[in-house]
């Protein structure tokens, strides 16, 4: 969700300490992992406030791009090309609004159904909806993808697409 690793691991700390420190006040009401994604997620969202408050590095964030150096032979084709996919990727979500970034990785990177990502969100399901497909067409539109509905995107009848019963 920050788009950037030592964001990353900054709001993972953060979120651990507040897990800490909230554990005694969870009263059972949701299920516990929507909880920790509601707290995980509010953890993202004041990381990137911060963010916002910090000036900027004008070069992109691209320390990942070393794993490839433990590819051999063959592999190490494969492990390029999904590198680069992946940069590319975390470029492309770091473009969305917030608004529409968390309901996207909350669903396609963590699987959540729609009703756990609007417990977690604190949003109507509808919304939740619009803004995964609005993030979806906006993602697609940053990774120049021409044809923005893959394999099951917002198809109703695909399986990963399909609502719960808790939708």
């Amino acid at each position: 969700m920050t788009g950037n690793q030592a964001d990353a691991l900054d709001a993972a700390q953060e979120a651990m300490i507040a897990v800490v420190r909230g554990l005694p006040r969870f009263d059972g009401r949701s299920a516990f992992s929507t909880w920790l994604y509601r707290v995980t997620t509010n953890a993202c969202l004041d990381e990137l406030r911060r963010r916002r408050r910090r000036p900027t590095d004008p070069l992109p964030n691209h320390e990942h791009a070393d794993a490839t150096t433990v590819a051999t032979g063959s592999n190490r084709r494969r492990v390029d090309d999904e590198v680069a996919d992946r940069i590319d990727i975390d470029h492309a979500l770091a473009q969305l609004p917030e608004e529409f970034r968390a309901p996207v990785v909350l669903r396609d990177l963590c699987r959540l159904d729609y009703a756990e990502i609007a417990e977690v969100l604190a949003i109507p399901p509808g919304t939740v909806r619009s803004r995964i497909s609005r993030g979806r067409a906006a993602l697609a539109g940053h990774l120049g993808i021409t044809d923005a509905t893959p394999a099951g995107a917002g198809n109703p009848d695909h399986p990963d697409d399909r609502p719960t019963a808790r939708s």
